[in-house]
């Protein structure tokens, strides 16, 4: 298959290895156009917007998220202008989402590289981050469809709703998965499922069509953030866009934790206790956090509800019509849960 590459294993066996590589070559012409609205939308007077703007726009993102808009709109065979624009919000959505995060994690890297908050401050940050918003919305208003702005910006005050419940949650013990499943759907998938639905909308394909890629961005958005905490316990800081061990240090009550919390005995419970809620979480309480998880197999059920939610997400684009976006989009799918295969 075209979106599948050979690599060696450490122990000399050769595995495939997905690629998104089918909705790059896709998309490749759009999304140039895509970084060249962007360029301009960043643009300002004020010196600091764009210094700030393109150091994060810059950083090395796969920019996935607008790739979603651009080839779902292909999908349905939609030859207009409004997919640009609208994957151009969906990136800004994105972005202004990431300068928030990093302030209120403080965060110092993403993506191997100083977030702009240890560069230019928390409060430039954020207000850089509000005039993408409001780039973001400006975009949206231009491509005319009601429908497809009512979706993003539904989904931008989801974003923040998820954000303040996450806030709210941190360094709790008393979380339970379905209060996480909650926070991730709105935090990360509501934008991943924006995306995705916005395509058939301006495609005007039909109430079925927007559930259905609704569906399968929800569920690709779900799997994306379940892979990311199974990797913050095990991956790299380029799987990530970010320190290894970040969630733990910042005593986020991500999935393997919770299940390897309720698995635990009593003195693993007040261990997680102590690291999440006392912030006792320096490298061996990480390193002891790994050896309980492996313990209670904490990381492979994560693992098994990421592959679960891939499952949902390319049952959902099974409907759909066949051909190169389809296959494109699917392999996003199969990219995503590779990363902890």
């Amino acid at each position: 298959m075209e979106d599948i590459v050979s690599l060696a294993s450490p122990v000399g066996t050769v595995r495939p290895i997905a690629s998104i590589d089918p909705i790059l070559g896709l998309t490749r012409v759009d999304m140039n156009r895509v970084n060249d609205m962007i360029l301009a939308m960043a643009g300002s007077n004020v010196e600091l917007i764009p210094e700030i703007a393109d150091h994060l726009i810059s950083s090395g993102g796969k920019r996935l998220r607008p790739m979603l808009t651009i080839a779902s709109a292909l999908l349905f065979g939609y030859e207009g202008e409004g997919h640009v624009k609208l994957a151009a919000s969906v990136e800004f959505l994105h972005t202004a989402t990431l300068l928030h995060d990093d302030v209120v994690d403080e965060s110092d890297l993403r993506r191997g590289r100083k977030t702009a908050r240890t560069i230019w401050g928390n409060q430039a940050s954020v207000l850089v981050g509000d005039f993408l918003l409001g780039q973001a919305f400006k975009m949206m208003v231009e491509v005319g469809s009601m429908r497809a702005l009512a979706i993003l910006s539904n989904a931008s005050a989801v974003i923040a709703e998820g954000e303040v419940w996450q806030l709210s949650a941190a360094k709790k013990m008393t979380t339970s998965e379905a209060d996480y499943r909650a926070v991730i759907a709105a935090k990360t998938a509501e934008l991943f499922a924006a995306a995705a639905e916005v395509g058939p909308v301006i495609a005007k394909s039909g109430d079925a069509a927007e559930r259905a890629m609704r569906a399968y961005g929800m569920h690709l958005g779900m799997a994306f953030q379940l892979v990311d905490d199974v990797l913050d316990y095990g991956g790299s800081a380029d799987d990530l866009g970010k320190n290894v061990g970040d969630d733990f240090r910042e005593g986020k009550i991500t999935l393997p934790v919770i299940l390897a919390h309720a698995a635990g005995d009593e003195s693993e419970r007040q261990f997680w206790r102590e690291a999440m809620e006392e912030g006792r979480n320096d490298d061996a309480a990480l390193a002891r956090a790994r050896a309980i998880m492996q313990r209670h197999g904490a990381l492979e059920a994560t693992k098994q509800r990421a592959r679960e939610e891939g499952r949902l997400a390319s049952d959902a684009l099974s409907a759909m019509p066949p051909g190169p976006a389809r296959d494109a989009l699917e392999a996003v799918v199969e990219f995503c849960i590779d990363r902890i295969s």
